[in-house]
């Protein structure tokens, strides 16, 4: 969690020229003053961004609306460092705005972190999330082949026979091929007979 933080804190120092507020937020252990920036309407992203990192990752759910937020963001720095704090913050509404975001079929392009978070979370709403995510990017000429083969390979990871047919349409798919063999190999239980 530390290099974490300090790749964070480094790149949003840039963002914000190293200002005098910077260095204090970054530096602040009260947790009111970082859910205070959450909520304090003319608060630059980058304040936002450092304050519901440090929060989410101890734990306080202040965090989660702004965390599932940059989750969506079209910046995927600022859609990883999200992912990271809502996986260790433990709110039990994570999984459930991940798959959400997931499946949100206008929002596809941003789509590849919260596919990674529901992985980490092996939640519930994981493996159907990334049946539903794979099944839509199964289309010829799809675009988005790292949303799709993020879903592959975490569906791999979860190893739910559930994932079965899905990964077994993707094998048609050249790009996605070899990464199904691999999950397929995962998953217990027989294969599916036929066409």
């Amino acid at each position: 969690m530390d290099e974490e933080l300090r790749s964070l804190t480094e790149r949003l120092r840039r963002e914000s020229g190293g200002t005098h507020a910077f260095e204090q937020l970054a530096a602040t252990e009260d947790t009111d003053e970082l859910a205070g920036v959450l909520t304090e309407p003319g608060r630059p992203l980058w304040a936002r961004e450092l304050a519901a990192f440090r929060l989410g990752t101890a734990g306080d759910r202040r965090a989660f609306e702004s965390l599932v937020l940059l989750l969506n963001h079209r910046d995927p720095p600022r859609c990883a460092s999200a992912a990271r704090a809502l996986a260790r913050l433990g709110d039990p509404r994570t999984a459930r705005a991940a798959a959400a975001l997931a499946t949100n079929e206008l929002r596809v392009a941003y789509a590849l972190h919260p596919v990674r978070l529901l992985v980490e979370l092996r939640a519930p709403e994981s493996v159907p999330a990334l049946v539903t995510t794979l099944r839509r990017r199964l289309t010829p000429h799809d675009p988005y082949r790292r949303v799709a083969l993020a879903c592959v390979e975490g569906l791999g990871e979860l190893a739910d026979p559930g994932a079965r047919p899905v990964l077994e349409d993707a094998l048609a798919h050249p790009a996605l091929a070899e990464a199904a063999i691999h999950a397929l190999a995962r998953i217990p239980g027989p294969r599916r007979h036929g066409p």
